[in-house]
């Protein structure tokens, strides 16, 4: 079997979820290979994976030592696909809580075949929604956008979704620029394709609060983005 497509989930205690998270992509009946890459969990996120690698040979965990922050759990994920002899042409990164559906996948697949580089499972375009939300949390997802909006200037709605569809040809040429540590990745990665010419487009997801473990969002998370914006601007 030869493998286009590699998903990456990054996880931190999502025992409750990653189970069926990948149950749900291998429904899809896709030829996909599922890389898991773990912050050392202290729950049963780390034995669940590697009791279904032993059953699929296309679920590779990925474990790193600490909780080191999202963006460097996306940039290690295409270090490692990367290095693989098995060339790949489409990384997807997305949430291993369900609060985004792998149905959407196939969506995003046939958008980066039609010729774009990164394409951004959105929210917030036409035929986008967030279900789920407090009024506080839609504020604060809303005020980042616009900021990455002003800053980034590219015509895309939703710049802080983390379900997406990268080409490897965008991923080699752009994983050398990516300095982020926590969620401020999901603006460099498109701010990175707007400044080396790669396309860049949306497709409507319906984003789904998740319904068991707890959000990974911190105040330091909300910091170091706000140190993100604020670097950018200056720049």
């Amino acid at each position: 079997m030869v493998l286009e497509t590699a998903i990456i989930l990054p996880t931190y205690c999502e025992a409750e979820n990653i189970g069926r998270i990948i149950c749900a992509v291998k429904n899809l009946d896709l030829d996909l290979m599922v890389l898991v890459v773990d912050d050392s969990s202290p729950d049963e996120t780390q034995n669940i994976v590697k009791q279904l690698s032993q059953r699929y040979t296309n679920i590779v965990l990925l474990s790193r030592p600490r909780k080191l922050g999202l963006g460097t759990a996306i940039t290690d994920g295409f270090r490692f696909l990367l290095s693989q002899e098995e060339k790949l042409k489409h990384i997807i990164t997305m949430d291993a809580d369900f609060s985004h559906s792998p149905s959407d996948i196939p969506r995003l697949l046939d958008a980066a075949m039609d010729g774009s580089d990164l394409v951004v499972g959105s929210r917030y375009c036409r035929g986008g929604k967030a279900s789920g939300w407090s009024m506080t949390r839609r504020l604060i997802s809303r005020t980042a956008n616009k900021l990455a909006s002003k800053l980034v200037k590219l015509p895309i709605n939703d710049f802080t979704s983390g379900f997406r569809c990268y080409s490897t040809k965008y991923v080699e040429s752009v994983l050398p620029k990516i300095h982020s540590q926590t969620y401020e990745v999901q603006i460099e990665t498109i701010r990175q394709a707007k400044l080396l010419n790669f396309c860049v487009r949306e497709v409507p997801i319906t984003f789904e609060n998740r319904k068991k473990g707890k959000s990974k969002l911190s105040p330091n998370e909300v910091l170091a983005f706000s140190r993100y914006i604020h670097r950018v601007y200056w720049q």
